[in-house]
């Protein structure tokens, strides 16, 4: 069973393109990241990829990727319990699976006692961040994405001056096709403790 953050990212490290929001929750040409989802491989290394995501049994997100993406409906994949890491839980209930956590790690055991012996799958940069400085990410998973975005939301832009020891575990690539010609490459990383 692992937490492992699942994350887009452009090579120049932007999850988000420039001014972000509700309105536009991936900033000004942010959802170019995801062209390789738009596909959904059945085969390949994205296929198996996406798959493993949907293989969760449950998901950990910051409140403000949770709030970007429309609450997923309260069902991010195949009903499995979503735990939201908030500052302050909202005054409305939260609808379907999800529960909402203010301390990093009842988040954490939270979503691990959700998950059972399957793995849980982590979603933004804060909730990326605050999970790390807990000692209470396992894995991280990028899908990078052969862009430079110069400007938007960063995944690691506010980590402390603490070293953290990633060891490389598994890379896939997807070639490019006559669809879509930009490359993705999947890194799959286990956090030193």
């Amino acid at each position: 069973m692992a937490v492992r953050l699942d994350m887009t990212i452009s090579l120049d490290g932007f999850v988000a393109g420039p001014d972000d929001g509700p309105g536009q929750p991936m900033g000004r040409g942010g959802f170019r990241l995801f062209d390789w989802l738009d596909r959904r491989l059945e085969e390949g290394p994205s296929g198996q990829v996406f798959a493993e995501a949907l293989a969760t049994r449950a998901v950990l997100s910051g409140r403000r990727t949770y709030e970007l993406a429309g609450r997923w409906g309260g069902d991010h994949h195949d009903g499995v319990p979503i735990v939201v890491l908030t500052h302050a839980v909202p005054d409305d209930p939260p609808p379907g699976s999800v529960v909402y956590a203010t301390d990093v790690r009842q988040a954490a055991t939270l979503a691990r006692a959700a998950a059972g012996d399957g793995d849980v799958l982590v979603h933004g940069a804060g909730a990326a961040q605050a999970l790390l400085r807990a000692g209470e990410l396992d894995e991280v998973e990028l899908h990078v994405v052969p862009v430079l975005l110069g400007r938007g939301r960063r995944l690691f832009d506010h980590l402390p001056a603490a070293h953290v020891e990633l060891e490389l575990v598994r890379r896939l690539e997807t070639p490019p096709t006559e669809d879509l010609p930009r490359r993705v490459t999947h890194l799959r990383y286990r956090v030193r403790r």
